[in-house]
């Protein structure tokens, strides 16, 4: 968005000390303009924000456009790539299993704290334990290209907001296998979601958008009870509890894209992985 200049130009040079170099590098600016970007760079400057999907769906058709991509590296502009081999691990990781779609690195900040939320299971104690998962880290990771021409791109309604599961589900449904490799560490600064203004609403809209879309319907109202039980429990604001309800209702009434149920062996799969699509 324009507003971390010296942060990206950190990254960038994160990524040119990776031994294996990418084919193409692409920097969206997502309704901003660009800072000066190194050879080799293209900037894609947006007219508005389109949001977190939509902006990654503008780098997706741009890589197209670039040719000979067969694995896509998504990666925040305040991360910082701190080992040098994350791109030719990755290469060995979906050249290994050609059935990984997703790739999912830890977060970790300075320090090497890695956040609960940035562990993409339900047991969460320890973030150095690496495996099969059924969501991931937007921050950083890599998705399979001919997965994506399969399942699509990002759900560029969502805007911000379990924009990853969304796909997550998608890839899990066409039998892609998505892996937490916690050795690939991305360096992030120890944040808040909360820092963004429209985080309740999004969150509890684009919650509602993924049962409607995605959960049998006997699911939907058991999803969505659990996470309004677990929204009054952690208690955020008023001000916050009013902004979440009044995006559980938008979503309610607000068309969503197409439905597309998971098969009952997708759920049965999650749940063998241990995060069922419940909670």
């Amino acid at each position: 968005m324009g507003n971390r200049p010296a942060e990206l130009r950190a990254l960038l040079d994160s990524v040119a000390k990776q031994d294996l170099r990418p084919a193409h590098i692409v920097v969206i600016g997502n309704g901003s303009p660009l800072p000066p970007l190194p050879h080799g760079a293209v900037g894609v400057e947006l007219s508005e924000n389109l949001g977190v999907s939509g902006g990654r769906n503008v780098a997706l058709d741009e890589l197209r456009k670039l040719g000979d991509v067969d694995v896509v590296v998504d990666l925040d502009d305040d991360g910082l790539l701190i080992s040098p081999d994350v791109f030719s691990r990755l290469a060995e990781l979906h050249t290994r299993e050609p059935e990984l779609g997703i790739v999912s690195f830890r977060i970790a900040d300075e320090r090497g704290r890695t956040q609960r939320r940035h562990v993409p299971r339900l047991r969460a104690n320890d973030p150095a334990r690496g495996g099969l998962v059924t969501t991931f880290l937007g921050g950083g990771h890599s998705l399979s290209v001919p997965m994506l021409d399969r399942i699509g791109g990002w759900p560029e309604d969502f805007f911000y907001a379990h924009e990853e599961t969304d796909l997550a589900w998608r890839a899990l449904d066409d039998g892609w296998r998505i892996r937490y490799a916690p050795e690939l560490v991305l360096q992030h600064p120890y944040t808040s979601p909360t820092r963004h203004a429209v985080y309740h609403r999004m969150v509890a809209r684009n919650r509602v958008w993924l049962a409607k879309r995605h959960l049998p319907a006997v699911l939907v109202p058991l999803y969505l009870g659990v996470w309004a039980a677990l929204t009054a429990v952690r208690s955020p604001s008023v001000a916050g509890l009013r902004a979440w309800a009044a995006g559980f209702a938008e979503g309610v009434r607000t068309p969503c894209g197409r439905r597309r149920p998971l098969r009952w062996r997708t759920v049965w799969r999650m749940t063998r992985l241990g995060r069922p699509p419940v909670i």
